[in-house]
């Protein structure tokens, strides 16, 4: 069995898996595709203007469905917070799911309409790799994630990102949190203050905001490229050939 995450090798061994016959391969990401130098800084305002946002603004971006595991609910509570500490905050929200009414609701009544933009839609690939070359922070508060390649998207175009870290999370097997590799933050998805201080604490300090986005290319250059997720998918199917082969030949 192939799974994409220790923390699905775990979830499947609690479900009864043998642990012996589970591989682990990661996801990848072409980074020539998601490449920073290739998004021009025109492109960057025009899609920060689409949103009516300034150069000055600092923009959160969350991709994904629009569902309760997302945590994309959480992360909307967690703005009254952050406007605190960053005022000139903005969140940006791409997706779609079936929270659509209650996320507008939920806006309305924190009466945050002038704070967090949605879009209610699938969008090309060129255009999600524009908005990540737009934003400040990416922001991911999944509850439950086997993996989580929009993380990996986001640090391919050089930007921290914080990421929901409790129960079954690849996410933090994907952002490393600690020492000169740091490139995002691990946060409690359950609790908006926390999510608020992950974002703080990126947004707060422009300094560590570029150094963790080169922290996370560097990262996905090293890990998680389709070319090392290739390699390891192929020397797993190597190890169960060259076990086959024993098997037979004991046989």
């Amino acid at each position: 069995v192939i799974t994409v995450s220790y923390a699905m090798q775990d979830e499947l061994i609690q479900a009864g898996f043998p642990a012996e016959k589970i591989r682990v391969c990661y996801n990848g990401v072409d980074p020539k595709k998601y490449d920073p130098e290739k998004v021009s800084e025109e492109r960057i305002m025009e899609v920060r203007q689409k949103y009516g946002l300034t150069k000055d603004d600092q923009m959160i971006l969350f991709v994904g469905r629009l569902i309760w595991v997302k945590g994309v609910d959480k992360l909307i509570r967690a703005m009254p917070r952050i406007l605190q500490k960053i005022p000139n905050a903005k969140l940006v929200i791409l997706g779609v799911g079936n929270m659509k009414d209650y996320l507008e609701g939920l806006v309305r009544n924190l009466q945050l309409g002038d704070v967090v933009k949605f879009r209610f839609e699938f969008i090309p690939e060129e255009e999600r790799i524009a908005h990540y070359a737009a934003c400040d922070v990416a922001a991911f508060p999944s509850l439950y994630e086997p993996f989580g390649i929009v993380a990996l998207e986001a640090m391919s175009m050089e930007k921290p990102v914080v990421v929901g870290a409790a129960g079954i999370s690849g996410l933090k097997e994907i952002v490393n949190i600690t020492g000169r590799d740091q490139c995002g933050f691990h946060i409690n998805p359950n609790d908006p203050m926390d999510i608020a201080w992950g974002v703080i604490s990126t947004l707060e300090d422009p300094k560590k905001k570029i150094e963790f986005g080169r922290n996370g290319r560097k990262r996905v250059l090293e890990y998680f490229t389709w070319d090392t997720a290739t390699r390891s998918t192929i020397n797993t199917y190597s190890e169960l050939l060259i076990s086959k082969k024993h098997k037979n030949n004991d046989s």
